[in-house]
């Protein structure tokens, strides 16, 4: 019986070892897997090569549908449509980003941008076309009210304008570096606390807005302390409350936002038995005006009942607090919630409004009132024209006066008007409607705008320099490509000076030794 069943164990092994070797002649994986993906991959297109594989069997539907629903974004940000010249020479880029915008994985904000992009693509050519057809019987006054929808400035400054506990002002084309929102009041009630919150755009589906700043005045504590305190934050209905900065905090930091301090060395708990009067004691007194000598005397910048003016400006890395003309706290951008994102002021809590003032807000020239338009617009460029260098400049939607600055100063150097020199600036679009509106004029007013099929995430700054460099490429025939920013003035006839010479070095904008271009 033995001897039975071990034959019959080793008859099977070897029936197994026979088929293996079958499967293997027949279907060889094991040696050419690898080869086989690359050989079936050769001819299609580099950027569909690095898409994951994935073997029907095991697949992940969410992955699946991630896909598709990437695709369909694109597709509706691509299709044919029946443009003027002007606005066909700004979408030049825009067409041949269709693959590139297509992977949006292990970019920040990517799916979020396209998605925007999609919804803010479509409405604006909506509006174009109902202006169009309402342009024959649109008046005068009509055509002033909607230039004047991205206003420099808006203000309250009647209290009697501001609700009990709440108040919100809206900011119709967002904020940009040296914006400032200054907020005048007196912090009352039994708490004296409030808060300051910058929102943007609610997301669909989400009822609350995401917050960009939250900026929260605590004059009796907290759970973490009973001192005064300011706390500062984000909110997304994503990823729910970010993790608190504090002023003045329990741990020491040397961050800096634009080189300022997260909080102030001079905030802090006011000691009151430093101004408590001890007439006995004349050692303490001595003692106490030693103390002050050595340090600076610190305080906290609200008080129940008094007045305070406070200032919120952005800066370029972050925001900037300042109370009654002194910088008190800093607060760093943080990813996906950016300045230009932000719609409404909203104000609310235990403080008595006297007048509130938003400044230096983003917004475009009055087109009727530029008397050297036809100097300001960019010389037509041909396809494929040779080009001694071009320039392509980053630029956000709403940044209206950096880019008519860079029109009236170093875009105007005769290399840049006689064609030799070409300069595009490079331009996502904008979740508010009101700043697509006004790019859309600027397009076609001045002809020196590459549009981007993709909202303006900072994150996102690799796709506008892949893009700067198919312009410079594809769409015309540089010898050099530059990159640069709206706020950079670039010396035109220097750059060409040093390009021109017979040993071309290319720099890192962190000064490290560059690659010799000619060898």
């Amino acid at each position: 019986m033995k001897k039975w069943l071990g034959s019959l164990l080793l008859g099977s092994f070897l029936v197994m070892l026979i088929l293996r070797y079958t499967v293997m002649i027949k279907n060889p994986f094991g040696k050419n897997s690898l080869q086989l993906s690359i050989t079936d991959n050769a001819t299609e297109p580099p950027l569909k090569w690095i898409q994951p594989i994935v073997s029907e069997g095991v697949q992940n539907p969410e992955a699946v549908n991630h896909v598709v629903f990437a695709d369909r974004l694109v597709s509706g940000l691509f299709l044919e449509r029946n443009f003027s010249h002007e606005v066909q020479s700004s979408l030049l880029t825009w067409n041949q980003m269709k693959h590139l915008v297509n992977y949006t994985k292990g970019l920040p904000n990517a799916l979020e941008a396209v998605r925007d992009a999609r919804v803010a693509w479509e409405n604006l050519l909506d509006t174009v076309v109902k202006k169009q057809q309402s342009d024959a019987n649109e008046s005068t006054v009509d055509q002033n009210v909607k230039e004047k929808q991205c206003p420099y400035f808006l203000n309250k400054m009647n209290a009697a304008d501001f609700g009990d506990k709440s108040y919100k002002l809206r900011i119709p084309c967002g904020l940009i570096q040296g914006s400032a929102i200054t907020i005048i009041g007196i912090p009352d009630g039994l708490l004296g606390s409030f808060r300051i919150d910058l929102t943007g755009e609610p997301v669909p589906g989400e009822p609350d807005p995401p917050i960009v700043l939250h900026y929260n005045v605590r004059l009796q504590g907290d759970k973490d302390t009973e001192d005064p305190v300011i706390v500062q934050n984000t909110w997304t209905a994503a990823n729910d409350w970010g993790e608190e900065e504090r002023c003045p905090s329990a741990v020491v930091g040397n961050k800096r936002v634009d080189d300022l301090k997260q909080c102030s060395d001079k905030v802090g708990k006011v000691d009151s038995r430093r101004f408590a009067t001890n007439e006995s004691s004349v050692i303490s007194l001595w003692s106490s005006m030693t103390e002050n000598k050595t340090r600076s005397r610190q305080y906290f910048p609200f008080k129940l009942g008094y007045l305070s003016v406070m200032t919120l400006r952005v800066g370029e890395e972050g925001f900037q607090m300042t109370v009654d003309g002194k910088h008190i706290t800093s607060f760093a951008y943080r990813e996906g919630l950016e300045p230009w994102l932000v719609t409404e002021v909203r104000i609310s809590g235990d403080i008595k409004l006297t007048s509130v003032l938003a400044s230096g807000l983003p917004t475009s020239e009055d087109i009727e009132h530029i008397n050297d338009l036809d100097a300001l617009r960019v010389v037509p460029l041909q396809l494929d024209q040779s080009l001694d260098l071009f320039i392509g400049v980053f630029s956000t939607a709403n940044n209206f006066k950096r880019r008519m600055a860079v029109r009236r100063t170093w875009m105007q150097y005769p290399a840049v008007k006689s064609g030799a020199v070409a300069v595009r600036f490079f331009v996502g679009l904008h979740k508010n409607q009101v700043v697509n509106e006004e790019l859309w004029s600027e397009i076609k007013t001045y002809g020196d705008i590459q549009l981007m099929p993709f909202v303006d995430y900072y994150g996102l700054i690799t796709w506008k320099t892949v893009a700067i460099c198919i312009f410079g490429t594809d769409a015309v025939s540089a010898k050099y490509v530059m990159k640069t920013d709206d706020d950079a003035f670039v010396r035109v006839d220097e750059v060409l000076a040093s390009i021109s010479k017979e040993n071309i070095y290319s720099f890192c904008s962190n000064g490290f030794e560059g690659i010799n271009k000619l060898n």
